[in-house]
């Protein structure tokens, strides 16, 4: 048994007992499977120690005093305050003081301003690492900062000369005295997710436009630069007739542009941000794109086909640019779930170690600690899939025309997979806390309401996994997905800790193509109705095999087959059941295996068979 008594190898992080919480630890220092990733994702030694430099000095900083502070910001939401004090509207959105200084501690930090500033090519894993730290700690507090960065992105690109130095100056500040934030309006009250059905009408005014009509969910609301998707005068209804417009609050000159808040809404969770309904009258905006007689690149949703003469009006990269961004969002929300689910096994492996009942701690118990082992595992796999997202958009794998592919099947998955394993990371979380959990004077509320959200946010998972049936039917995007799962089990091949685990993707792969080929001769309504099912399935097959592969590298580079156990732990939960539900196998994994699985230790692949 390796992690016991007498154990050789040692075990990477100490006894849990030694914390109180959470909060006020360095989380990076306690992670080591964050560390692993790097490793992984950045071979270069330039590219990994610029990530060591900059994903190191966040781990005390969201671990302590931004942690601290989310708890008290959450019960001191941002209140809209209509008028002065002279009765004058002013629709002012005020913060606790809290909440303020978090941003402002991020913004100097380059959350943001990052690949801005940083004099080179910033690596999506690293972003990612900041993002997913920041999470742990909130994930309101990256909604706002998380559509900044998308928002300059837009501006940098499309925004006219006029104002695009300006505006993207702003936006990439490392100064919070002058640093802006942007945001992100598509839905609209009758529409929602068909976002087709929107009504709110852009007007030409000379070489700008006018934005007239309402938006349902504005967070980030008091940003100072928003996307904003609405129809140009003329255009055809439906997704084509969409366009992308960068939409300022306030002018450069100080004056109102518009802009009107109705109310903010009554959330459940991410209270720290404010998200509020919105009328726009005669806002000034900029379009994101030229206009032409092109036809629009990007596909309608089912049911959204609609025929167009040649001499309608339509808008270059129109609803591709919003798309661009929401694609963006969708892969930090992913983020976000990976961030509640690290932090809830956090705070539920420090309890567990502190709480006694019946004369020992409840971790010493084999419920608690199968418990445990599952949140990691899970979150290990999670942590896979989405980091691959972000190693394919630097064709890490493969060319980049493949990592394109890939990740345009990768994120959505991940979006769905990360985000419903976080609701139920935080529910287990909290009932390991017992009656404590409930309570809102301890970590794990919070945490279960903010998970809540991201499955709803930038697309429920309905909309998500018709978005991986579009991947494929108009990307062809699952045959990248394909060619990584084959590369993965290539590598793990003649390892023998491996190979039940290469024969349960194997065949998790074949069910996958089997799928695949039934589904493409199946009838819409039958597609449509296994879409869920066959997301499920692929992010099965994506998880189990990167967490392969991930097995394979740590046992080339270190001989450690701690990855192995947990792909292997994976694999039995996910692609291949054993019989009765396990009880007939009598799997001492979650067990024997527990300090090294939880504490991050090295484990022999004598001990992992």
């Amino acid at each position: 048994m390796v992690g016991g008594e007498g154990c050789t190898l040692g075990v990477v992080l100490p006894d849990y007992a030694v914390h109180d919480g959470a909060i006020g630890l360095d989380w990076y220092a306690v992670d080591p499977n964050l560390r692993f990733l790097l490793d992984r994702h950045l071979p270069e030694a330039a590219d990994r120690t610029f990530a060591e430099d900059h994903v190191a000095r966040y781990g005390e900083l969201v671990g302590g005093p931004i942690a601290e502070r989310a708890e008290i910001t959450d019960k001191h939401g941002p209140v809209l305050s209509r008028y002065d004090q002279w009765g004058r509207e002013v629709d002012e959105i005020v913060h606790h003081p809290t909440y303020l200084e978090s941003k402002a501690d991020l913004v100097k930090a380059g959350f943001v301003g990052l690949p801005a500033h940083a004099g080179r090519d910033v690596p999506a894993v690293v972003t990612a690492s900041l993002a997913y730290l920041v999470c742990q700690a909130e994930t309101a507090i990256y909604c706002g900062l998380g559509m900044t960065a998308g928002a300059a992105s837009v501006v940098e690109r499309h925004a006219p000369d006029a104002v695009r130095e300006e505006f993207f100056r702003r936006l990439t500040s490392l100064d919070p005295d002058e640093a802006w934030e942007g945001g992100m309006f598509l839905t609209e009250r009758q529409g929602g997710s068909d976002v087709g059905a929107n009504t709110t009408r852009a007007v030409p005014d000379g070489a700008e436009w006018r934005l007239y009509g309402d938006k349902h969910f504005c967070s980030n609301v008091d940003a100072e630069v928003f996307i904003v998707l609405a129809r140009p005068e003329g255009a055809p209804e439906g997704t084509r007739g969409l366009a992308t417009f960068i939409v300022p609050r306030v002018l450069l000159d100080g004056s109102t542009n518009g802009f009107r808040i109705k109310r903010l809404k009554p959330k459940l969770g991410t209270k720290a941000v404010p998200t509020a309904e919105v009328t726009l009258d005669g806002a000034r905006a900029w379009l994101a794109g030229d206009t032409s007689g092109a036809r629009e690149a990007s596909a309608p949703e089912d049911g959204d086909r609609v025929s167009r003469s040649p001499s309608e009006p339509t808008h270059k990269g129109g609803l591709n640019r919003m798309m661009e961004l929401v694609n963006g969002s969708r892969f930090g929300i992913a983020l976000m779930g990976l961030g509640i689910h690290r932090r809830s096994f956090l705070e539920a492996a420090i309890y567990a170690a502190h709480r006694e009942q019946w004369g020992q701690r409840i971790d010493r118990y084999p419920l608690v600690r199968e418990t445990l082992v599952d949140l990691l595992v899970e979150l290990e796999a999670g942590m896979a899939l989405t980091y691959e997202c972000a190693s394919a958009s630097r064709g890490m794998f493969g060319d980049d025309d493949e990592g394109r592919l890939l990740r345009r099947i990768l994120v959505p998955l991940a979006k769905v997979r990360a985000t419903r394993e976080a609701i139920g990371a935080a529910s287990q979380a909290l009932e390991m806390f017992g009656g404590n959990g409930y309570m809102e004077d301890w970590p794990m509320a919070r945490q279960l309401r903010d998970a809540q959200c991201h499955t709803i946010w930038e697309g429920t998972e309905n909309i998500c996994c018709l978005d991986v049936r579009r991947a494929m039917r108009n990307d062809n995007a699952h045959t990248a997905l394909i060619a990584r799962v084959e590369a993965a089990l290539d590598a793990a091949n003649g390892e023998k800790v491996l190979a039940e685990t290469v024969d349960a993707v194997a065949a998790t792969l074949d069910e996958a193509r089997q799928a695949i080929a039934h589904l493409e001769t199946a009838d819409t309504d039958l597609q449509l109705l296994h879409a869920r099912r066959f997301t499920h399935l692929l992010a099965d097959l994506a998880e189990g095999a990167l967490l392969l592969d991930e097995a394979a590298w740590a046992m080339g580079r270190d001989g450690d087959a701690r990855k192995a156990v947990v792909a292997g732990r994976f694999a039995r939960r996910r692609l291949a059941p054993p019989r009765a539900r396990g009880i007939l196998d009598d799997d001492r994994t979650a067990i024997d295996l527990f300090d090294p699985l939880v504490r991050y230790g090295p484990i022999e692949p004598a001990d992992a068979a």
